[in-house]
């Protein structure tokens, strides 16, 4: 009989735990963390005390800090570092993992300088893996509490995406497939900055017809942007583009979010990534989002706004001050 597909998760932050948490209930599953202490936690306590708290974890999940056993241990390689950590994290065990290992990004970031999405930056450090990404409205700590959820396998390959689905699935946590691979990564990338003009609607009180329209207008720059660059626009009605983007603006517990309403109470974005002690992927997004925007010649106002405020250059009061001063076109306007 052939043994069960063994499930290396690089990266034991939040959402990379919570994920190896899921595999780890259907078939072996190991995760490395950079840090040896939270390896630690979770092989000795069954804990990942740093990201998810109390929260208990599978039995059965091991964790190391040995980047070459995890390459060794992997028949799927599940990646949750950071975009801006991807390239150097991965050239570690290009050489040790094995041919023909699917590779699927956890990460929603771009890589600064070249801009290149997490499954780009996949492709080039691992030439000759599938690759795909494993997406949609995920906040890690209600996944690994064991609330309803459900995510997408989006990868060109639907044999590969139809072997994996069962690796991540439970009775509370569903998961499609999608080919749409462009699609459904940007909306996962788009949807922080979104997210961050949330939270500083929220620490701001302007209001909750005021952030539903930030919402909408938000994710119709998601759409456009995605479109101009060969996405599907379906896509972005789906789970990773406007279920993520609802998940990612109105919880509590999303880094982005918080990170907006941090600002909002007027820290600096390095002050503000200090206290949230979490990588927040839309604040080195925002920036890059706006060159990509530039390149396929579409509008984005709040993207624009936010790369602003993160940078400095604009407060967030004098942001939403600003949403006086511009003259709707139609519905269907970039602006």
């Amino acid at each position: 009989m052939s043994r069960s597909l063994r499930v290396a998760v690089l990266g034991g932050g939040s959402w990379g735990t919570s994920v190896a948490a899921l595999a780890a209930r259907n078939t072996p599953t190991l995760i490395w963390a950079r840090d040896s202490a939270t390896a630690d936690d979770i092989n000795n306590n069954h804990r990942n005390s740093r990201y998810l708290g109390d929260t208990p974890l599978p039995d059965a999940l091991r964790a190391t800090s040995d980047v070459a056993e995890l390459a060794d241990f992997a028949d799927v390689l599940a990646v949750g570092i950071p975009s801006h950590a991807m390239r150097e994290t991965l050239g570690r065990i290009a050489d040790e993992l094995r041919p023909w290992v699917p590779a699927i990004s956890l990460a929603k970031g771009l890589e600064p300088g070249t801009r290149r999405r997490p499954t780009e930056v996949i492709a080039d450090c691992l030439p000759g893996h599938p690759v795909g990404l494993l997406a949609g409205p995920n906040i890690a700590g209600e996944i690994a509490e064991g609330k309803a959820a459900a995510a997408v396998i989006a990868t060109k390959d639907e044999r590969v995406a139809t072997a994996l689905q069962p690796l991540f699935t439970s009775k509370v946590f569903r998961v499609y497939r999608n080919d749409d691979v462009l699609g459904c990564e940007l909306g996962g990338i788009l949807k922080n900055i979104v997210a961050i003009a949330s939270g500083m609607a929220e620490g701001l009180d302007v209001g909750d017809n005021t952030r539903a329209m930030v919402l909408s207008r938000g994710l119709a720059e998601m759409t456009r942007l995605g479109e101009a660059m060969g996405a599907n626009p379906r896509s972005f009605a789906g789970l990773t583009g406007m279920g993520d983007l609802i998940a990612t603006c109105t919880s509590p517990r999303s880094r982005n979010r918080r990170l907006g309403e941090l600002l909002a109470q007027g820290k600096t974005t390095t002050e503000a990534v200090e206290a949230l002690g979490q990588v927040a992927e839309g604040a080195k997004t925002a920036p890059t989002v706006l060159e990509l925007a530039t390149e396929f010649g579409v509008r984005m106002p709040i993207a624009e706004t936010v790369a602003a405020v993160v940078m400095g250059q604009m407060t967030p009061a004098d942001a939403y001050r600003g949403l006086r001063q511009v003259t709707p076109g139609t519905e269907t306007d970039m602006g």
